[in-house]
């Protein structure tokens, strides 16, 4: 880069050092006053009145962090690690919660599931999301299999996409553009673009949001090299979301996305050595579905449905194609009976198909109730029971209580003790029993037990602090054991501590800290560090202007008998906003790994050393 560039980019970045975009100084107290939460209940309870211990990504925190992607954003959290999350844009994602691994968390998108019935672990893959489209994220750990059905054993992560405007007609146009470069390459070339625009709004009884987006990302090699190779990742996704409300109590969506992403990647040679290679992963996912809700007086009927397609191409020395597809219906009634018993009944179906040698599919029909008991004494109960019913594993009960009891004061204050008992069932995956790899027809079904048991205490609006226990014990845990699939024999017991703290010590300034313990007891757990932690510090510079800086730790983790502890590291990551024309036009800034520590995050594979952004958030 010549010193033109040099000194225009340290301008930028200066200029951008004004501020970070904000609502009025006390926006985060009003939120934190009116917080509801709804993955662990499905209805809009006050946090006091809940018995887990919820993570809400808001609206606000994803303001707060534009630029990123969405796996880095849920990494910052406790009790989550995404490994790969720090590496090249186009690395495969491994989402690790509470020991468990990407199979035993279930994701959901406006409160539906969604998988690739082709991967290995049946997970969604976080890299088709767009951060710009998305409102609000919710987090709920711990077996949620009695809502969510097989899957949901160490985590759910639900996350809203944003509704349209209220306006007739409203645009927002957003472009980050930034570097991409490891430790031991900091020439600050510009090779990281976002680009997207939405237009949404609200005609009468009629509502449309469409969005597009793209992103493409140079200047990284996908494995540890030293060569100059650079492996570049392209992506771009459309979302279309139309809306009628026929009346008063009857309303219907109907939503479409398509989302296409192009890696180049590295791969292993004859003696299967990781080196630079010219191979290629594409990605391609479709996606329609319907929202439909019918209100009576007390209640509810919903009805929730979609079709997923996905293609994933790698082109290598051994290329290989897969194939899926899934149908998911979801039916339930809530009904509210004096505003302190809470029901849910519903039924669940799910077919899963994927092309490997043949054709593989099967389906799953679940019926579930789950209810919901908030008393006026502070005792609040959450319990649920699931009957999984398995074209080829036959039926499976599954149940949860979830019992916790709040101490109230008059100045928004509470003292609150929780725990639960909590029971999932998941199925081995069609890559696990039919794929082309290892696969085994003979598989047993995981069964998953998770023990929980914690506190939380809000002191006004200044403090909240939330502490827990949890004990996950797995049974015939499918592993890759001598060339192929099996079941575990022994029983494997993932247990730790989790400690969030929320505080705002003044009135402009705001802390965020989480800490997280967890370990197997009979064995070290693979990529996951029994010790992670993370702060943030944020600052209201003025009315309009937000800065933050952010601090991570990860403790060493354990990779296989071949490969040695992965060195733990720090990384400290600074960001700064700034609104302007009355709150239309937003510019933002990053600088992250300050430091420019040199770490591994997957072995083998390059991960970013310092990369600076700029950006800007224009709504009309």
């Amino acid at each position: 880069m010549n010193k033109k560039t040099n000194v225009l980019g340290m301008l930028c970045f200066g200029m951008s050092l004004i501020g970070f975009a904000q609502e009025q100084v006390n926006s985060t107290k009003v939120e934190q006053l009116d917080e509801v939460v709804i993955t662990d209940s499905r209805f809009a309870l006050k946090r006091e009145n809940s018995g887990k211990s919820v993570i809400k990504i808001s609206k606000l925190d994803i303001e707060r962090n534009q630029g990123r992607t969405v796996s880095e954003l849920i990494n910052t959290q406790s009790g989550i690690e995404i490994n790969g999350s720090r590496s090249n844009a186009g690395q495969n994602l491994g989402v690790y919660a509470r020991g468990g691994r990407n199979r035993q968390v279930l994701v959901l998108i406006d409160g539906i599931q969604v998988n690739d019935p082709s991967q290995i672990n049946i997970e969604y893959d976080f890299r088709l999301l767009n951060l710009n489209q998305i409102e609000s994220i919710e987090i709920i750990k711990g077996a949620a299999s009695t809502l969510y059905g097989s899957g949901a054993a160490s985590a759910v992560i639900n996350i809203t996409t944003k509704k349209a405007s209220n306006k007739g007609v409203s645009a927002v146009f957003s472009s980050s553009f930034g570097t991409n470069q490891a430790e031991s390459d900091q020439n600050y070339n510009i090779a990281d673009f976002n680009n997207s625009v939405a237009l949404s709004g609200t005609l009468n009884k009629f509502t449309y949001r469409a969005a597009f987006n793209n992103q493409f990302t140079d200047g990284l090699s996908a494995a540890i090299s030293d060569a100059n190779e650079k492996d570049a990742y392209s992506k771009y996704g459309v979302d279309v979301n139309l809306g009628y409300k026929f009346n008063k109590a009857f309303s219907l969506n109907v939503y479409g996305n398509f989302t296409d992403t192009n890696s180049e990647i590295d791969g292993f040679n004859s003696s299967f050595a990781l080196v630079d290679t010219d191979d290629e992963f594409n990605n391609e996912q479709y996606r329609v579905g319907i929202s439909s809700k019918y209100q009576y007086r007390n209640g509810s009927i919903n009805i929730n449905a979609a079709y997923s397609e996905y293609e994933r191409e790698f082109i290598s020395s051994f290329p290989s194609t897969f194939k899926s597809k899934n149908y998911v219906l979801d039916v339930y009634n809530k009904y509210v009976l004096n505003k302190m018993f809470y029901t849910i009944v519903g039924l669940n179906a799910i077919e899963n198909k994927a092309e490997f040698t043949n054709d593989v599919r099967f389906n799953i029909i679940d019926p579930y109730a789950n209810f919901v008991y908030v008393s006026d004494f502070g005792l609040n109960v959450n319990a649920g029971a699931r009957l999984n019913n398995h074209n080829e594993y036959g039926s499976h009960f599954t149940y949860n209580i979830n019992p916790s009891f709040t101490l109230k004061s008059d100045d928004d204050s509470y003292t609150k003790v929780f725990g639960s008992y909590s029971t999932s069932f998941i199925t081995p995956s069609l890559s696990q029993l039919f794929g082309n790899f290892g696969a085994n027809p003979d598989l047993d079904p995981e069964e998953n037990r998770t023990i929980e048991a914690g506190a939380e205490f809000k002191l006004n609006n200044n403090l909240r602090v939330t502490g827990l226990f949890f004990n996950r014990e797995e049974q015939s845990t499918v592993l890759w054991i001598n060339g192929g699939y099996s079941n575990a024999t022994d029983k494997l017991n993932a247990r730790g501590v989790e400690i969030e703290v929320n505080a705002t010590p003044l009135e402009k300034l705001s802390v965020t800290a989480n800490y997280t313990f967890t370990e197997y007891k009979e064995s070290l757990a693979r990529r996951i560090p029994k010790h992670k932690a993370n702060l943030q510090l944020g600052y209201d510079l003025c009315e309009t202007t937000f800065a933050s800086l952010s601090y991570q730790y990860t403790h060493d983790r354990f990779e296989n008998s071949f490969v040695p502890l992965l060195d733990s590291f720090s990384l400290v990551n600074f960001y700064v906003s700034h609104t302007a024309l009355k709150n239309k036009i937003k510019f933002f800034g990053g600088l992250d790994n300050i430091l420019n520590e040199d770490y591994e995050d997957v072995p083998g594979y390059t991960t970013k050393g310092r990369n600076v952004r700029l950006g800007f958030q224009l709504t009309l």
